[in-house]
């Protein structure tokens, strides 16, 4: 279970779709404010969803080749298939979309929907923020994550470790970029920004990389197990 949590959270932390919000929400006024909530929603996400699985097994895993055991292998061997078609899709889309005319048009109107969106979060509040944070979650990996924790026996410390580390680890980016906004907020302002433009000129093919490799991962894990 622990090597599972790991490299879920580190897909939820590496993946560019919440980053590229959370530097928007940080860099507008009272970003500091907004990004806090932003990261406070975004963890109760993560909490609730662990807490219904601890609910549902009542901290004890169920017993291997057990009804409630199959069903959540079940369930991680769907949404590792799921990760893989939705990471062809993005690749093949990501094709599409690099095309003359497209590169033509975005020639014509440079950075326009780039203004809007700062232009929005601008005016945005921290319920806001809170709301986008929600909305961004990368909820097919939390449902991996929720799967996986279906393991979790909390008769054992290593269990809660787990736990917190999972959530701490899917934070991490976020949290790293708050801080950074804390100390150092003239440099981190200029610096987030540079991320934001990298991650927008590259977000597809992390995308496509992160969900292949974590599909792949959770289709292979849940095979074995299904059929060892």
């Amino acid at each position: 279970m622990l090597l599972d949590l790991l490299l879920i959270g580190a897909a939820i932390t590496l993946y560019p779709l919440p980053a590229m919000a959370f530097v928007l929400v940080v860099s507008a006024p009272r970003g500091v404010y907004k990004g806090l909530a932003f990261i406070v929603a975004w963890l109760a996400c993560l909490v609730a969803v662990i807490a219904m699985v601890l609910v549902f097994t009542g901290g004890q895993p169920p017993a291997p080749r057990s009804p409630p055991s199959i069903a959540a292998l079940a369930a991680t061997l769907v949404i590792g298939v799921s990760l893989i078609v939705y990471s062809e899709h993005r690749r093949r889309r990501s094709r599409r979309t690099v095309a003359p005319s497209a590169s033509a048009e975005g020639a014509e109107r440079p950075g326009g929907s780039g203004r809007s969106l700062t232009s929005r979060m601008d005016q945005a509040t921290g319920w806001s923020a809170a709301g986008l944070a929600v909305l961004l979650q990368p909820w097919g990996m939390v449902s991996a994550a929720a799967a996986t924790v279906v393991k979790a026996d909390l008769s054992h410390v290593e269990s809660f470790l787990a736990l917190l580390g999972f959530c701490v680890l899917a934070t991490s980016s976020l949290l790293t970029m708050e801080l950074y906004m804390v100390f150092a907020p003239e440099k981190a302002q200029l610096n987030l920004t540079g991320l934001r433009t990298w991650l927008t000129r590259h977000k597809d093919p992390a995308i496509v990389l992160i969900c292949l490799l974590l599909g792949l991962w959770l289709v292979g894990r849940s095979l074995y197990q299904l059929t060892g």
